[in-house]
C-alpha cells in the first residue's frame, strides 16, 4: 500500500500534464488490492501514524469508488474444493468473521492449514 502523499503527487502531476484541476486532471485512475491487508511501512512510527498515512485517510479518498469482487476467479476456474475453502476461510478472517477468544485472537478452523515440524518436511509438502 502506498502512501497517500504518494498519490497526491500522482494528483497533481496529472492535474499539471493535463492542463485540468479536477482530481487526477479528469483521468481514470485504477487503485488495486486489498486494503485490509498491508498499510504503510513508516520508520519510527506508532500505529496511529500508519493509519493516517493510508489512502483511506487522503483527502482525494472521497473521489475514489470502490468495488468488490465477489467470486475468485482463480478458484473457481480450477474446480478445486480444497482451494475454495481456503479462499472462503480467508474472507472470513478478512472480514472478521471468525470467534474471538478472551485474549482477543482468533481461532483458526482446524482445517485451515496443513502444520509442519521440520524444514524437510515443508520441502517436500511443498513439492510434492
Amino acid at each position: 500500500m502506498i502512501h497517500k502523499k504518494s498519490l497526491k503527487a500522482l494528483d497533481r502531476s496529472l492535474q499539471d500534464l493535463r492542463e485540468n484541476v479536477q482530481p487526477f486532471g479528469n483521468a481514470l485512475i485504477l487503485l488495486s488490492g486489498d486494503f485490509r491487508q498491508t498499510l504503510p511501512v513508516i520508520s519510527l512510527s506508532t500505529p496511529a501514524d500508519e493509519i493516517n498515512a493510508c489512502l483511506k485517510y487522503s483527502t482525494l479518498w472521497r473521489h475514489v469508488r470502490t468495488f468488490q469482487l465477489t467470486m475468485n476467479m482463480r478458484v473457481q476456474l480450477q474446480n478445486d474444493q480444497s482451494a475454495e475453502v481456503f479462499s472462503r476461510q480467508l474472507l472470513d478472517i478478512g472480514n472478521g468473521q471468525l470467534p474471538i477468544d478472551e485474549t482477543r485472537q482468533i481461532s483458526l478452523p482446524d482445517n485451515f492449514c496443513n502444520l509442519v515440524t521440520s524444514k524437510e518436511e515443508l520441502i517436500e509438502k511443498v513439492i510434492s
